[in-house]
């Protein structure tokens, strides 16, 4: 694309929650020891790519990861979009996996299969999620237009954007689960969205 805007999207550091089990959604929980390392690691990465700006999630774990890599890569304090929280996951937020299997076995094996169609009582509907999604990108390109943007955010949000730049429909379940700390790159123009091999 020309007049192009270049995304590297990353998953946040590692919590305790990720390693216990534990739906976050938008609950605030803080990266762990792992999580500042793979920070500081994926800033090493990134140090001569050029990145003018990071962009986040506002939840404390995005946050943190890309306030550790603003400071290890000498750029400007975070830029927050709500359109890159975490999917809303409503009651079950903070309820370990292990108690799922008991209190709802289908929702748990719709989670476990990262079932972008499953519902959550309280929580938010696949396609507005998803929405959301897209439409933070678009105004990131908006924003920083023709640069190239670090983005920090989580596993459910890279799953839409994983479906979406291969062609796949929302409904798709995806064979993969993205790693903390793990990126993907894009190229961003307007409502135009497509991947990257790595940084052009």
């Amino acid at each position: 694309m020309r007049g192009s805007t270049h995304i590297c999207v990353a998953r946040h550091g590692e919590t305790d929650w990720n390693i216990a089990g534990i739906l976050q959604g938008w609950i605030d929980v803080p990266i762990n020891e792992r999580g500042r390392q793979q920070a500081l690691e994926l800033a090493a990465a990134c140090a001569d790519t050029g990145f003018a700006v990071i962009a986040t999630s506002p939840l404390a774990r995005s946050r943190e990861t890309a306030e550790i890599m603003a400071a290890a890569m000498n750029l400007a304090p975070p830029m927050c979009y709500d359109g890159l929280k975490e999917r809303n996951f409503g009651a079950i937020q903070g309820v370990p996996k292990s108690e799922l299997a008991s209190l709802h076995p289908e929702l748990l094996r719709q989670i476990l299969e990262r079932d972008p169609c499953a519902e959550f009582p309280q929580g938010e509907s696949m396609h507005p999620f998803a929405d959301r999604v897209l439409a933070a990108l678009s105004a990131i390109d908006a924003e920083y237009h023709g640069k190239r943007v670090l983005l920090i955010t989580h596993g459910w949000v890279m799953d839409v954007i994983t479906r979406h730049i291969n062609g796949l429909q929302r409904q798709t379940i995806l064979d993969m689960k993205r790693r903390n700390g793990e990126s993907i790159w894009l190229e961003v123009a307007g409502q135009l969205i497509r991947p990257l091999d790595g940084p052009p």
